[in-house]
This record gives C-alpha cells, structure tokens and sequence, in this order.
C-alpha cells in the first residue's frame, strides 16, 4: 500500500508501456518488506531535463534509464560512475539524499552475467553487436572487459557507429555497414550475435535484424536484449537453426538486481524478482 512513507523510484523511457521493471521491482520491494514503489515514467521528446530535474524535486530515491534516453541523461546528472563515464551512457541514477544525481550503469553486469549463465565464454572470440547506442556501448565495453577478440559493430548511422568506436579506442573494435549481406558475411567467422536494438520489441513482433530466408549459423550464439517478447523473432530464427540462444529476459532480471541494490543497500531478492517476470510474461 503506498502512503505518505513510500519511497518511489521509477522507469524513465518513451516509451514505458511495454516494460517489466515495475511488476519486478515491486515484487522485490513487497518481498523483502520495503515500502517502495516502482513507476514508469514516460518522457516526451524534448522533456527529459525537466524529468531529471524532477526526480529531486518529487523526492525519488532514483531511477532506472531506458531507450531512448540512457546517453540523453548525462549532461543533467552530478556525478557519474567511473563504469558510466567510460561507456558514455546511464541506465540507473541515485537521487542522494542531498538532491545531488548520480549516474551508474548496471547493464555490463547483467550483460556479462546472461553470458555466464548461458554457458558462452567469450575469452578469444568474435562478436557483432548490432547498434549504437546506450545499450550497445554497455553490450561493448562489457565485451571488452571479459576478452573478446574481434567486436564489429554495425548501425544504419554511420556518425553514431564512428563516435562509439572512438569513444573506446580499442584495436579489437571496428565498424562495418549496416547491410544483411554484410552481416550473414561477417557471421560466418563469428561466435556472438548480440542484438541491441529495439527491432522486434512488441508491437513489431514480426520484425528481425536477420533475415528471413537465410538459416542462421549453427555455431552462433544469438544474444537479444529485447525481453519483450521474450522469444524474439530473432531469436525464433536462430532456433529453429540449432543455434544457442540468449534471451533479454536474463539481462533484465541481473541489471534490474544491481540497481535494486544500489537504490536500496539491500541484497537483491532475485528468485523472487525472477518469479515475477516469469508470471507476467506466461
């Protein structure tokens, strides 16, 4: 029950209906007997300085950061975690108790976290990471972190695939065309499809970054950060190829878990949090 004692945290995106971060962070916040509330907050375009702003001022404890607005955020927030500041990009925000906004990026963990409990280890292989924004600078720098070989990175914008190999400086990093032969060329010799984009995210179920007529590569493993729905078209495809597949779902339960402990200083109840997706998505 909320009262003049809740705490509240909330989703800040455009758009929010789709997201799961509210039936998961509620049922954690009623697990463990916090009196906290999750809520989305959808922002227009053009509006999200006067959101942050408003976290303050509305007396939120802090906020989770979603598409399109986790690089928008920065030049209004304090402070920014060493991990943040290198990725270039923000997906959880603590309102301190001073008014001051810090900015931090649990994405990386769940990122690397969904590869562990997949069983991919990536130390010596190749990637795509098709994308370029704040969930694809995440999905890199995480991939760069845990050994990687090769990451190519492709967008339909060339300026936004440039300053993100750029912001990373890494002999390992390159771009390439957004093209489907260039892609089905480049993931003959590759171990990793990570899609973050929101192509196939609900309503537009139908849609792939693959295309349809060509099987996907056996070998791969297809990683999509879209949780919504949980089997993606994408990853529809590469299944009915016989290749491994990674679901949004576990990236947004581990993520979802590290800001929960950041906002709160509480251990993460993740079966419980784990449970809660599962019933709103079944």
């Amino acid at each position: 029950m909320i009262d003049g004692q809740t705490q509240l945290v909330g989703l800040i995106g455009f758009p929010t209906q789709h997201s799961l971060s509210p039936a998961m962070h509620n049922a954690a916040f009623q697990a463990i007997e916090l009196n906290w509330s999750y809520v989305p907050l959808p922002v227009q375009p053009g509006r999200i300085k006067d959101a942050i702003f408003g976290l303050s001022a509305l007396g939120f404890r802090g906020a989770n950061v979603t598409i399109p607005y986790k690089q928008a955020v920065i030049p209004f927030l304090h402070e920014l975690s060493p991990e943040s500041r290198k990725i270039g990009a923000v997906n959880t925000i603590i309102v301190e108790k001073s008014g001051l906004l810090v900015g931090h990026n649990t994405d990386p963990f769940g990122f690397i976290t969904s590869l562990h409990e997949a069983g991919f280890d990536s130390q010596g292989k190749q990637a795509i990471v098709i994308g370029a924004g704040g969930a694809a600078r995440a999905a890199v720098y995480a991939l760069l972190r845990i050994g990687t070989k090769r990451i190519t990175v492709f967008n339909r914008d060339p300026d936004r695939a440039d300053n993100l190999v750029a912001a990373f400086a890494d002999e390992r990093l390159c771009k390439a065309e957004l093209n489907p032969d260039v892609i089905i060329k480049e993931a003959r010799d590759t171990h990793l499809l990570v899609n973050t984009t929101p192509v196939g995210m609900w309503p537009d179920v139908d849609n792939s970054i693959w295309p349809d007529n060509v099987p996907i590569p056996r070998h791969l493993t297809v990683f999509d950060l879209v949780y919504n729905p949980v089997e993606t078209h994408l990853l529809q495809q590469a299944q009915e190829s016989g290749a491994r597949v990674i679901s949004g779902m576990e990236m947004l339960l581990q993520q979802g878990a590290a800001a929960f402990e950041l906002w709160t200083g509480k251990k993460a109840p993740i079966a419980t949090m784990q449970g809660a997706l599962k019933e709103e998505v079944t």
